[in-house]
């Protein structure tokens, strides 16, 4: 309106009307913001003010709760079971073992020792073998010697060496 010919600038009163009416909608516009903005936060004050009600109905029902199991339970005689279920737990542990260590000595004779022995030597024999094949350039017995083997090898020996002892002794 100020660029249209005839028109004063400064000194029109219809251009001032509209100045302050522009001024006023502005004016208008930012008090609109501000109480939208206090609106959402009384909203946000509701909202934490009914949780903190709901914490405390929840912690009145709990307490409540508790109150009438501890009116149900008497402390010393709780007290007085777990002291006896303890005992009872550890003379069971006491008669286990016990008759763990009477069944390891009933089952437990020579002859189950030696063979025992006996397998253990059967394994490492059987695993000596398999070693036996894997190792190149080494010359190891496939199989453990058995005991008569031994006897026999050292009467042997013994054979070999017994006319040289004989011929030292004679020489003596």
């Amino acid at each position: 309106r100020a660029k249209q010919p005839g028109v004063k600038g400064q000194s029109d009163p219809a251009l001032k009307a509209l100045a302050k009416q522009l001024v006023q909608t502005r004016n208008q516009r930012n008090k609109m913001y501000e109480a939208k903005a206090q609106l959402g936060a009384v909203g946000m004050q509701a909202t934490g003010m009914a949780s903190q009600v709901a914490a405390a109905s929840a912690v009145s029902s709990v307490t409540s709760a508790m109150a009438s199991a501890n009116s149900a339970m008497n402390a010393t005689e709780m007290t007085k079971i777990m002291t006896e279920f303890q005992r009872q737990n550890e003379i069971a542990a006491v008669k286990e073992e016990m008759m763990d260590d009477a069944l390891a000595d009933a089952f437990d004779s020579e002859e189950v020792e030696e063979e025992a022995d006996q397998v253990t030597s059967q394994v490492l024999a059987e695993l000596g073998v398999e070693l036996d094949s894997q190792l190149v350039g080494l010359n190891a017995p496939g199989k453990r010697p058995t005991q008569e083997d031994a006897i026999a090898e050292e009467e042997d020996a013994l054979n070999d060496a017994l006319p040289d002892l004989r011929a030292r002794l004679d020489a003596l």
